[in-house]
C-alpha cells in the first residue's frame, strides 16, 4: 500500500481517515484559513479542501492573504453546496484546481476528485520547471524568476520588509567559446552559477538571465546597505580565475542592485532598475582596479 496523502480540511464532511481505489488519504481538521496558512508554512500537505459554506463564500477565499503561498504549495480543492457555471469560473480564475458538491460527497468520489488533481498539479510544475529553467545552468530563467519575484513582492506587500534584486553583467564567456567551444563556455557558466548559490542563504534565489547576465534575489535585508554588500562579495567572488580545460580562466564583473521599495514595488521595476545599475555601474570596475592595484 502506497503512503497515506495527507491533506488539511476547512469541512466536516470528511473523516479522518479513508480509503478508496485512488489511495489512502489522511485528513487532518483545520479550523480556520488563518490556520491554514500556519499549517502550511509548518509541513508540507498534498491537499488543502475548503468547504465554502464554513468560510463564508469565494470572497472570503478571494480575501484571503494566504491563498498564492497555499497554491503553489499545495493543491487546493474546493466543496460549495451549488457549484454553478459563474462560481466554478470564479474558482478557477482564483487557481482552485477542482471544485465539488457537498451533496455528492463520499470517500470513493472524494478520492478519485483529490487524487487526479494532486497528479494534475504535479505533472504541471515539472513542465513549468522544465519550460522556466535556463538549461546550460540549471538555474531559474527570466520567466520563472519573475514569477517568483511577484509572488514575493505580494506577500512583502502585506508582510513589509526590505528586500533587493542583484543583477550580475559577466564578461568572459565569449572568450571561453571561441577558443574552446560552446561546451566549455556551458562548463564556465556552470561554475558561475554554482560558486553564485554557494556564497548565498539556502533563502535567496540565483537566476539566469542571459548568457551572460544572472541575477540575484535576497528574500528579505535588514539594512540598508546590505543589497550593495552582497553584491560587491558576489562580483569578488565570480572574479577569482575559473578552470577551464585545465586553463585559469578569469572573468570580470559588474552589478547593480533594485531595492524594495526604494527602486520600485514590482518586479519588472526592481529588474530594470538594477539591469541599468549592472551595465552603467562601477562596482566591478572599482573592484578590479582595487585588485590591479594590490598586484602592484
Amino acid at each position: 500500500m502506497s503512503s497515506p496523502l495527507q491533506v488539511l480540511c476547512l469541512s466536516t464532511k470528511t473523516p479522518d481517515l479513508f480509503t478508496s481505489a485512488f489511495g489512502p488519504f489522511v485528513t487532518q481538521a483545520c479550523p480556520s484559513l488563518e490556520e491554514a496558512s500556519a499549517r502550511l508554512h509548518q509541513e508540507s500537505h498534498h491537499a488543502l479542501l475548503i468547504d465554502l459554506n464554513l468560510i463564508g463564500g469565494v470572497e472570503t477565499l478571494a480575501g484571503w492573504t494566504g491563498l498564492p503561498s497555499a497554491l503553489l504549495d499545495t493543491t487546493v480543492v474546493v466543496m460549495a453546496l451549488e457549484p454553478s457555471w459563474p462560481l466554478c469560473q470564479r474558482l478557477v480564475q482564483l487557481g482552485v484546481r477542482e471544485i465539488i458538491s457537498t451533496r455528492e460527497v463520499n470517500p470513493e468520489m472524494l478520492g478519485r476528485v483529490l487524487r487526479l488533481a494532486i497528479e494534475r498539479k504535479r505533472t504541471d510544475d515539472i513542465a513549468r520547471r522544465a519550460l522556466s529553467s535556463d538549461l546550460a545552468t540549471g538555474l531559474p530563467n527570466h520567466s520563472q524568476l519573475m514569477e517568483h519575484m511577484t509572488h514575493l513582492l505580494a506577500l512583502r506587500e502585506r508582510e513589509p520588509a526590505s528586500m533587493a534584486l542583484i543583477v550580475l553583467q559577466l564578461d568572459g564567456f565569449r572568450p571561453v567559446e571561441s577558443a574552446y567551444g560552446v561546451e566549455a563556455a556551458n562548463v564556465l557558466r556552470r561554475k558561475a552559477a554554482v560558486r553564485l548559490r554557494a556564497s548565498l542563504r539556502a533563502s535567496d534565489v540565483v537566476a539566469s538571465l542571459g548568457s551572460d547576465m544572472f541575477a540575484v534575489l535576497l528574500a528579505w535585508i535588514d539594512a540598508e546597505d546590505d543589497g550593495q554588500r552582497v553584491a560587491q562579495k558576489l562580483v569578488q567572488t565570480v572574479m577569482q580565475p575559473f578552470q577551464v580545460g585545465g586553463q585559469a580562466v578569469p572573468i570580470t564583473a559588474r552589478a547593480g542592485v533594485g531595492q524594495y521599495p526604494a527602486h520600485g514595488r514590482d518586479a519588472q521595476s526592481l529588474l530594470r532598475h538594477a539591469a541599468t545599475q549592472a551595465s552603467v555601474g562601477q562596482l566591478g570596475r572599482l573592484l578590479a582596479a582595487d585588485a590591479a592595484a594590490n598586484d602592484d
